[in-house]
């Protein structure tokens, strides 16, 4: 719960206040006793302020004697209006008391209007004009109903209806005041807030002396308990600390019509009527009807104020809110819907050119830095995007990394022209967090050629770009011979879909051996595709499509679990018989998920197969750009599952990618071993990639053996494992000859 400091100087003050209030009914009406009460607390008062002001040194100064000018005027009021009753026994009207009196209230009212504006209460247009139609509404009641009937009577002498008249008159600036205090947006000091409550309780009062005056005289000793709790709350208003605060800084001002409010300024606006009514009502033909007239006339013309100020303040929201409708919030980039528009309105008028973008590498950064610094790269990129284009170009931020261009107007030369440019300005290391992030992009191009449908020519666009990030290039123009191949891969990855539900996928095992006894030490998984009607399908066919698909992610995790499932079963049925290691290839996809890892755990406490019976098979290219495939390599080894690193020799290679990745086994690529028996560059990189991976630490397996020559030589080499159809031909029932489960590791 939070604690309320409590100021005790104010509190002591108000407590003090407040019992003098209570001890003045019980002195009597018109003693000098009470006479004497009334005038120590005015004189206390005034005190009280002059101490606040020293006390807590507030910068307006000024604002604050004014204050205490007002609050002694009223003191001498009180002083002056005493010794005429109670030493000179008489009550003159007007006299010296009512000059006091009336010079308090201008003081009043300029003081607080001069602290209110530090307080930035009165800078709004919508609660001035808030302010001003409560003030009119009630002001015409008060005017109809007090200060017209003292100025209209004639038997009253001019000076004494002066007088009379500017009491009511001065109140109904004091509600002004009241109305525009109340209706401040935000929130006031609380030395503001009681100077507001001092002045409404001294407002009470004196609409209650002046109602009194003018319709029952008998009761005027029964309203002083206002100007006594005002002075009381004067005091602690100069008291409390909040008075020395320093300024709040400028804010937005909150010009929204609340439910209180507004039924408030419509009762106001109905007292025209309402008074119309009540003066028909009384019989007596009398209708004020310039008061009313003039107050009809000012409140329509404030009501007509406000109205306008709320109807531009909707329509500035409104204008805020579609341009964020058609603008990307992040990048302050147009969205899809803009650029979509622009495109069709280019494509009705000539044939426009379009470029679609997508950024390489945006995920692995997004994954090992994490998505704020991803929003910033995509910002930085979307500034370099707008700097290369020509004016009268659009850029749009389509979604996730992917930036369409328009040329409304241009050849493709001009296009190609301006890709060179996006490509070199994305070439440029990105500075973020201090260190150096490159990206590229794959990009797509086509134009409106043979077609007058913006989609059409986006989706072209959209073709090629996907073609250029498929073949690993910086830029692809769109031509039909894509949608075929797209058509192709469409009606492929529908095949896919429909194999994995239907389980047309199979399992082939592949031995790998010793050399040169040619003993099997592990077997790897190899998938085939049953097709329907095609019958088997070789992967080469299938698996680019899957993994293009995403649909590798699903097809991996059954072959690993299919796998893993069936090496226990071996294990646990041929026991020494069974091959010792299961070697199994990782998509990837699969390799970039985050939650791989687990997965591998969870399949192997599912089918109960030890860690060391299992290695996977990541290719180099996986692991070039680093990031989570690294991760996923370094806690698969932490469970205890060594990695193979596949195909090695045929991607990015390089002696630096050994050094840094931790892998277990280098499987040398079948392209080295082909023409091993003869003298050539071919077997000296075989022979140097044994000794790079016996420097190293790792076992190296020669893939692709088809002849016992190769075995030989490559045993003459000094390899010690090898694989390929030699040994034997996938098969889903390989057969087994012994095992070493520590072999291949």
């Amino acid at each position: 719960m939070r604690r309320v400091r409590v100021d005790r100087t104010v509190a002591a003050w108000t407590a003090a206040g407040l019992l003098t209030c209570v001890a003045y009914p019980m002195l009597g009406p018109d003693t000098v006793a009470a006479a004497w009460v009334w005038d120590v607390l005015a004189a206390a008062t005034l005190v009280a302020v002059l101490a606040g002001v020293r006390r807590n040194r507030p910068e307006l100064r000024l604002a604050w004697y004014a204050f205490a000018g007002s609050v002694f005027f009223r003191m001498a009021g009180d002083i002056s209006y005493d010794i005429d009753l109670h030493v000179l026994h008489r009550d003159p009207f007007p006299s010296l008391a009512d000059v006091f009196y009336l010079a308090s209230c201008p003081l009043l009212i300029v003081s607080t209007i001069m602290l209110a504006r530090r307080q930035q209460m009165l800078r709004d247009l919508a609660g001035r004009l808030d302010a001003a139609i409560i003030a009119t509404g009630l002001g015409l009641v008060w005017w109809v109903f007090v200060i017209g009937p003292v100025a209209a009577d004639a038997s009253i002498p001019p000076l004494e209806r002066l007088i009379g008249a500017a009491y009511p008159a001065f109140d109904l600036l004091l509600l002004a005041l009241v109305a525009r205090l109340l209706t401040r947006t935000g929130r006031a000091s609380v030395s503001l807030m009681l100077i507001t409550a001092g002045t409404g309780a001294m407002l009470i009062s004196d609409v209650a002396f002046q109602l009194v005056t003018v319709y029952a005289p008998g009761l005027d000793d029964s309203i002083s308990a206002g100007w006594m709790v005002g002075n009381v709350l004067y005091g602690a208003a100069a008291l409390h600390r909040s008075t020395g605060a320093a300024a709040p800084p400028p804010r937005s001002v909150d010009q929204r019509l609340g439910h209180g409010r507004l039924i408030l300024l419509a009762a106001c606006t109905l007292l025209v009527p309402a008074l119309l009514f009540i003066e028909g009502a009384t019989g007596s033909g009398e209708v004020s009807w310039p008061a009313i007239g003039v107050g009809a006339v000012l409140l329509f013309l404030l009501v007509l104020a406000r109205m306008s100020g709320f109807v531009r303040q909707i329509q500035h929201q409104a204008g805020q809110l579609e341009d964020l409708a058609l603008h990307d919030a992040l990048t302050g980039l147009p969205n899809r819907r803009v650029f979509e528009k622009r495109l069709a309105e280019a494509v009705a008028a000539g044939s426009p050119q379009v470029a679609v973008l997508d950024l390489n590498g945006f995920k692995d950064v997004n994954d090992r830095l994490g998505h704020a610094v991803g929003d910033r790269l995509l910002t930085v990129v979307a500034g370099r995007l707008l700097d290369a284009l020509r004016d009268g170009d659009l850029v749009a931020r389509m979604g996730g990394d992917e930036f369409a261009v328009l040329v409304p107007a241009g050849s493709a030369a001009v296009m190609e022209q301006i890709v060179g440019r996006i490509s070199s300005a994305l070439r440029e290391p990105i500075a973020l967090d201090d260190q150096d992030l490159l990206v590229g992009a794959s990009i797509g191009t086509a134009d409106g050629a043979d077609t007058t449908d913006g989609y059409e020519v986006l989706r072209r666009a959209d073709v090629a770009m996907y073609a250029a990030k498929q073949a690993g290039e910086r830029h692809r123009r769109y031509s039909p011979d894509l949608d075929e191949q797209a058509a192709e891969e469409a009606h492929l990855v529908a095949e896919l879909r429909a194999a994995l539900d239907e389980a047309q996928f199979r399992l082939v095992y592949q031995p790998v051996v010793s050399l040169p006894d040619h003993r099997m030490v592990a077997v790897e998984a190899l998938v085939r595709w049953e097709h329907p009607v095609r019958g088997t399908v070789s992967p080469a066919e299938f698996l680019v499509g899957a993994e293009r698909s995403g649909l590798i992610v699903e097809l991996g995790e059954r072959i690993l679990r299919n796998a893993c499932a069936q090496a226990a079963e071996w294990l646990r049925t041929l026991g020494p018989a069974a091959p010792g290691r299961l070697h199994v290839n990782i998509s990837d996809r699969q390799l970039a998920d985050p939650g791989f890892p687990a997965l591998v755990a969870a399949i192997l406490a599912e089918t109960r197969l030890s860690a060391e019976h299992l290695t996977l098979e990541v290719t180099e290219t996986a692991l070039m750009n680093g990031g989570q495939a690294v991760r996923a390599i370094e806690d698969l080894r932490a469970l205890g599952v060594p990695v193979a690193l596949d195909d090695f020799g045929t991607g990015h290679s390089s002696l630096g990618l050994l050094q840094t990745l931790p892998v277990d086994v280098l499987k040398v690529d079948r392209s080295f071993i082909a023409s091993v028996t003869q003298a050539g560059r071919h077997a000296v990189i075989a022979a140097a990639l044994l000794q790079v991976s016996d420097g190293l630490g790792m076992a190296a397996v020669a893939e692709g053996v088809e002849t016992a020559e190769q075995a030989e030589e490559l045993h003459r080499l000094g390899y010690r494992f090898a694989q390929g159809n030699l040994f034997g031909e996938p098969s889903a029932e390989p057969r087994f000859s012994g095992t070493d489960v520590a072999a291949v590791s």
